[in-house]
């Protein structure tokens, strides 16, 4: 891997990309049937995880909790216990700082929470004033907190602004079958980000056993078991979309083996944007996802409402700004809180490579422009690392600071982004 100091250099592509990409595990369904399977009524077998930062970060807190995690290379065992006092790690994981705090209610003591030092300025507030609400002794406004668990909480019905993040939704449905009433949620906020992850998280209830009544902007999630047993993981489809994107901007062709025939993952939109963009898409029989991007790697710029898939706004945007019309990418406002403000990260790194991006209130507006190559920052965002891999290429002299920083949901991603490209 040619590095300098922290900066890698980015392949440039001297011809179309041909490549077959296998991609592991997703990390949010991942995560979703750890802590489900932490609170089973028994043990739980998951197939084909990801094994990457973030999910560590949930197995080792688990672990902390008095959970049996044993992890192997193709699967994970859980085996529940009661819960016990601990410190947690969450890292730079948004699923981890959101999820266990509902679940560390359960616990029979104090449950610590700190994570990275930019953690601590990512939304949390709204998630630890619901579990007051619900009875819950919660001490702090962000991380660094502390749950003080006092027996099963009584649970009931919650109102929260879940502007911020779904995860706050996800957070309290994953436990609430838990809670003696059960939860229900409602949304009172105006718009509610990346729905996608939510009827995720409410289809993998259903498949655990729990009964869930689901209506406009409410989730009931009610009282009872949640049922043990084996959780087959998808491939991450979020994960392949910047291998599909070199695809797009060198001409070449990708192919992505098991792309699941349904699925809940925001990944999935992928494909009609590649099709507006100008790629040919196919689903085969054989369940591969294969993108030939345009002979001449001309693509068309879009206009889109990403609030639902927010999480693909690097790679459309890193594609908006190879694009030959202009992309204005809206509704996500709320990607000023993921792991770094990614709205204002894309449009500095994208403008300092040559590029012609104005930050909007809720989006990013993206103009053709002739783009030069420069150092590529990260912010300690695996998504900015990979967005400046898909900008380098096609444009010679990209350094990507820190590329190491994709490990927190795909490990080696740079031998496999060189492997693809020589």
């Amino acid at each position: 891997m040619a590095c300098m100091s922290n900066f890698w250099a980015a392949p440039y592509a001297e011809r179309p990309v041909s490549h077959s990409q296998a991609i592991p595990g997703s990390k949010s369904l991942s995560n979703r049937a750890l802590v489900l399977a932490s609170l089973a009524d028994r043990p739980s077998t998951i197939l084909r995880p990801l094994h990457s930062r973030d999910t560590q970060l949930m197995a080792q807190a688990l672990r902390n909790m008095g959970v049996g995690v044993t992890e192997e290379s193709d699967r994970i065992t859980v085996e529940p216990a009661p819960l016990q006092p601990a410190m947690i790690d969450c890292g730079l994981a948004g699923t981890v700082m959101r999820f266990l705090p509902p679940l560390a209610a359960l616990a029979s003591g104090t449950v610590d929470v700190d994570g990275d030092e930019q953690a601590r300025a990512r939304p949390i507030g709204p998630l630890l004033d619901a579990l007051r609400a619900l009875g819950v002794t919660v001490d702090g406004e962000h991380l660094p907190f502390r749950i003080l668990g006092a027996g099963v909480p009584t649970g009931g019905v919650v109102e929260i602004d879940a502007s911020g993040s779904s995860q706050f939704v996800s957070g309290l449905l994953l436990s609430g079958a838990r809670y003696t009433e059960g939860i229900t949620v409602r949304h009172i906020g105006h718009s509610l980000p990346s729905m996608p992850h939510i009827v995720m998280t409410v289809e993998m209830l259903r498949d655990a056993g729990v009964r869930v009544d689901v209506s406009d902007n409410e989730w009931r999630v009610h009282p009872g078991p949640i049922r043990g047993g084996v959780w087959d993981i998808e491939p991450d489809l979020s994960n392949a979309t910047p291998f599909l994107a070199a695809a797009a901007v060198t001409g070449g062709t990708v192919v992505i083996p098991q792309w699941p025939p349904h699925t809940t993952q925001p990944g999935e939109e992928i494909r009609p944007i590649l099709q507006e963009m100008g790629c040919e898409v196919q689903h085969t029989d054989s369940g591969e996802l294969r993108v030939t991007g345009p002979a001449d790697g001309q693509l068309r710029g879009i206009e889109r409402d990403m609030g639902d898939i927010g999480e693909l706004t690097p790679t459309v945007a890193a594609l908006a700004a190879l694009a030959t019309t202009p992309s204005r990418l809206t509704g996500i406002a709320h990607l000023r809180g993921h792991e770094t403000d990614r709205l204002s990260a894309l449009a500095t790194e994208i403008n300092r490579a040559g590029g012609d991006c104005e930050e909007l209130a809720d989006g990013l507006l993206i103009r053709p422009a002739e783009l030069h190559g420069g150092q590529w920052h990260s912010y300690h965002d695996h998504r900015m690392a990979t967005a400046g891999a898909i900008i380098g290429l096609r444009v010679t002299g990209i350094e990507v600071e820190n590329i190491d920083t994709t490990a927190k949901t795909l490990p080696g991603f740079a031998d496999m982004w060189e492997a693809m490209v020589h």
